[in-house]
This record gives structure tokens, C-alpha cells and sequence, in this order.
């Protein structure tokens, strides 16, 4: 059924923070559909953060608006080179090879978009002289105030920085659009349009304004700050790796980076109910129709932060994997390395090697059976256990549960462990493996990890996104591999193990604790 001007508007204007000449668009509404543009400089990876100007673009198109993406190569280069000029062509296929795979997830039909690379016009005879135009009426600080907030601010800027808002201001021009859609950071560029657009005769514009939403660490979503954001072609690993550092102060509803992505991704893209999975006893399953009820019952702390992220987790990778699977290709994996180039080492700089690297790849972790327990002859904290791990002869391994676990919980059980550390003699009898355990230290409660059901003796354990390469021989006590891994190891509120937030995981599944979580594993 066709829109109202008043739904259209309504739909366009759906969670924008600020509209600057609405009574433009409310006029134009009257008589046909509106044509907005949207901009990307060509400098970094675009990331999750992208979602939300796509999401306000299925917005537009929706509302019946014409929608032109530019591809802003040159502005790029002007903000303080962040494209050398070299790449900036592999870039905007990169950029539009990723924007359109974005598009597609959130079910958007490409035919009713247009792309335009900023240099196919922006390089011509007559807007060269208008850039000279420009120049002849801006003053310096219009032009240093316009782009503060967008062009990266150094010392001692280069021309070029001056030049960039000007030339935002013409796209408008020679786009042909009736508004430009921005992140608020953008909004005194659009009244700098605004202010001398008309002084080279040309009309102004109508400007529509995301808000900035907040990152995974609580601040502004950047693609140079790794811990900041999410990669579209992150794994999931990474995602749930990233997702769980991210900032999430439960009741905390204003710079919450987690929430801010339900708000302006989530909910406008769904067309069912936003699911939270629970256990029973942590209040079950619950759904959510509109952000608001959503955002209401975070604020009174009725869904913890980590129930939160397992969702949006889920929900985000149904995102990704289309956009994932579009760039399995070989010539995109290619276009990526062109496009983005791995700075090589300066001279005098001796590069890592793959045997300097401290992944989880590196331990040998094993699924064991305990076949007896006794009591250390010499020592009443300690347990001396015959352990199958697979091998030809079973392993002693002693450790030090005596008096913290009962030996009948231990004998003709599977426990986890760590089989390649240098063998240690423990009060005269040699240890040969580790049982890994979680460990809460007030009040002291040790539990050993547990394997999948079904799993056999010597099955290998492993960190999830970690599962390719070989474990060492045996780790070098001077290297301190295992001590450097050991601090990200612990098991999560729920029950699961996990290094850096990537699940300890065999063949049949995720290894876990009975009973102990939120706790290191030791």
C-alpha cells in the first residue's frame, strides 16, 4: 500500500538524532519522492558501526526516496592522506564490493540504488572551478571550524584538510540531491553547505543526522581503534571475543555500545520479536517487540549485560555471514591485500615468527581418564593419579586437589589436561601432566573442568579459532607460554570455558564446570 508524505516522513526521520530543513523535505514530499545521498570516505575497513547509516538507507528507500551512495575516494586522500593516492581506486572496490554485500544481508534491492566514485566528477573542469569559487568567499576558520570534527585534526594541518568540506558541500550540488544523510558529527559541514551554497547560486539542501552511536568500549565506533569495533569479516570467535570486552555496565542504557547496535540495527531490521535466551533458572527465555520495552528492562537490571551479548552475538553473525561468504572469494581475498597492505618491519626490526607467537595452539591439551588416586606419601595437600590420555602407557600427574576434592569424585572420571609442560617432581614423585581446574579462591571451591559427554581419553581440546597448527613438543619454562596464556583461561557465568572469551572445546562440544563459574581455570 502506498505511503503518506506523512509516513515517509515519519520513516525517515525514525532515530535520527537531528533534521535540519525539514520544511524542505515536507514540501518536496507534497508533490514527489525525495532524493537523499550518503558519503563514505574511502580510508579504513568499514565495520559493524556501518549498519546503522545502511539501516536508515533501507529506511529511505523504503519511504520511496531516490538513494545515491558516493564513494568519496578524494576526500579520502584530503583527510590527511588517510588513501594514498596509489590505492585509492583498490579501495572504493573494496568499499563498494562491502557496502553491497552489507546491503544485501539487511535485504536491501540494489536496483533502486545508485554508486557514484567521488573522482568520476569531482576531478571535471566545472567543479574544479567551483572549488576556486569556494575559496574566494570561505574564510580559513569556517573552513578549520566545518571540518573539525570529521578531518583529523594535527599540529600543523595540510591545505588539504581545508579543501575537504568544501568539496562535501559541492556533492550536493552535483549530485543533485534534495538532502544529505550524515552521522551528527557531520553537522557543521552541513551548515557550512548551507551557509555558502547559495553564495555560487546554488539552493540549499535539507540534512538528516544519525546519532554517534558508541563503540565496544563505551566511546566513538573507530575503524583505527581495534578494540572498538567489530570487523565485517570478523570470525565468529572474534565476535564473541570482542562482544564479551565490550562495555555493558548493567542498568547503564546511555553509552552502551551493545544496546546502541539493538537500537539502530536490530530493531529496525526485524520484523519478529527480539529473543533473549536464558537458562530456567535465571528467569527463561524472554522476547521484546520494540527497543523501548528492551532498553526499559536493561535499566532495571531485569536482563544481565551477558544475556544481552549472547543475543546481539547471534543476531550479528546472521548479519555477517552473508557478508563473509562473499568474500571467501579469491579475487576479493586478494582485492583485501592489495587495498590494505601489511606494513612491512623497518629495517633493524627482527620480525616475529610463528614460534614467538603465544596462541592457544600451542598447548597440548587432552581429555584423560583418572584411573586411581591415592594420597602423596609425602605430602597431605597432594593426590598422585595414574591418568589415561590415550597413549601407550598412562601418566602419573599429582596434583594438588587433597582436601579441596573428594578422591572418589576423581577415580573413573574424564577431566582436561594440559600434557605438554616441562615434567616437575613434586615432593620427590614426578608429575608428567596438568589437570586443569577452575578455581574460586573466597570461599575456596576448586572444581575440575569437564569434557563433553561421549568423549574418549586423548581427544584433543582446543581454543575455538584456534584449532589449526600443532602443539610444541614441550613448552620452554624460559618462554612462559602457558603463564602467559593461563591469565585469559576462566569459566564464564555460564559454565563455560574459555580463553579471551573463544570456547575450550573438543569434536562433540564445549568443555565445562558443574558448578563453578565466573572464575579463572588454573
Amino acid at each position: 500500500m502506498a505511503k503518506t508524505p506523512e509516513e515517509k516522513l515519519a520513516l525517515m526521520k525514525r532515530n535520527l538524532q537531528e533534521v535540519l530543513g525539514e520544511d524542505k523535505i515536507v514540501e518536496i514530499l507534497k508533490t514527489r519522492d525525495l532524493k537523499v545521498y550518503w558519503g563514505t570516505a574511502t580510508t579504513g575497513k568499514p565495520h559493524i558501526a556501518y549498519f546503522v547509516p545502511m539501516s536508515k538507507l533501507a529506511d529511505f528507500l523504503n519511504a520511496g526516496c531516490e538513494v545515491t551512495i558516493l564513494f568519496a575516494d578524494l576526500h579520502a586522500y584530503l583527510d590527511n592522506m588517510k588513501a594514498p593516492w596509489d590505492l585509492l581506486e583498490l579501495r572504493v572496490k573494496y568499499y563498494e564490493a562491502v557496502i553491497k554485500a552489507m546491503l544485501k544481508s539487511i535485504g536491501v534491492d540494489l536496483s533502486k540504488l545508485k554508486f557514484v566514485k567521488g573522482t568520476d566528477y569531482q576531478l571535471s573542469r566545472e567543479y574544479t572551478l567551483d572549488v576556486y569559487k569556494l575559496s574566494s568567499v570561505v574564510t580559513e576558520h569556517d573552513a578549520k571550524k566545518a571540518g573539525a570534527e570529521v578531518v583529523k585534526q594535527v599540529d600543523h594541518p595540510l591545505l588539504s584538510g581545508l579543501l575537504y568540506p568544501g568539496l562535501q558541500a559541492l556533492d550536493e550540488e552535483y549530485l543533485k540531491c534534495d538532502a544529505q544523510f550524515g552521522g551528527v558529527d557531520q553537522r557543521k559541514i552541513f551548515t557550512y553547505a548551507e551557509k555558502y551554497l547559495p553564495a555560487l547560486g546554488y539552493k540549499k539542501r535539507a540534512h538528516l543526522m544519525n546519532p554517534m552511536v558508541p563503540g565496544l568500549t563505551g566511546a566513538k565506533m573507530s575503524s583505527s581503534e581495534e578494540d572498538s569495533k567489530i570487523d565485517l569479516l570478523d570470525t565468529p570467535a572474534q565476535v564473541k571475543k570482542k562482544l564479551k570486552k565490550a562495555f555493558c555496565e548493567p542498568g547503564n542504557v546511555t553509552d552502551n555500545g551493545v544496546l546502541s547496535f539493538c537500537k539502530h540495527v536490530l530493531f529496525p531490521l526485524r520484523t519478529s520479536a527480539f529473543e533473549i535466551k536464558r537458562q530456567p533458572e535465571n528467569g527463561g527465555d524472554v522476547a521484546y517487540i520494540t527497543y523501548e520495552e528492551l532498553e526499559k528492562a536493561f535499566s532495571k537490571e531485569e536482563i544481565h549485560p551477558g544475556d544481552l551479548k549472547n543475543a546481539v552475538e547471534g543476531y550479528l553473525n546472521e548479519l555477517l555471514d552473508p557478508i563473509r561468504k562473499t568474500f571467501e572469494s579469491p579475487e576479493l581475498k586478494e582485492l583485501i591485500a592489495k587495498a590494505y597492505p601489511v606494513q612491512k618491519k623497518k629495517i633493524g626490526v627482527v620480525a616475529a615468527t610463528a614460534e614467538d607467537d603465544v596462541v592457544p595452539s600451542k598447548l597440548d591439551i587432552r581429555v584423560g581418564k583418572i584411573t586411581s588416586v591415592s594420597q602423596h606419601p609425602e605430602a597431605e595437600h597432594l593426590y598422585v593419579e595414574t591418568v589415561d590420555l590415550g597413549e601407550e602407557q598412562p601418566r602419573t600427574v599429582v596434583s594438588g586437589l587433597a582436601g579441596l576434592v573428594p578422591k572418589e569424585s576423581l577415580e573413573n572420571k574424564l577431566g582436561v589436561f594440559l600434557c605438554n609442560l616441562k615434567p616437575v617432581k613434586l615432593k620427590g614423585i614426578e608429575s608428567k601432566a596438568m589437570l586443569l581446574c577452575a578455581s574460586i579462591e573466597e570461599p575456596r571451591q576448586v572444581e575440575p573442568l569437564i569434557p563433553p559427554e561421549g568423549s574418549a581419553p586423548g581427544d584433543r581440546v582446543f581454543v575455538e579459532g584456534y584449532s589449526t597448527g600443532s602443539p610444541d613438543d614441550e613448552l620452554k619454562p624460559k618462554k612462559k607460554i602457558w603463564e602467559k596464556l593461563q591469565v585469559d583461561l576462566r569459566v564464564d557465568d555460564q559454565h563455560v570455558a574459555e580463553w579471551q572469551g573463544n570456547e575450550l572445546m573438543t569434536k562433540l562440544g564445549k568443555v565445562k564446570t558443574n558448578t563453578v563459574k565466573n572464575s579463572p581455570i588454573k
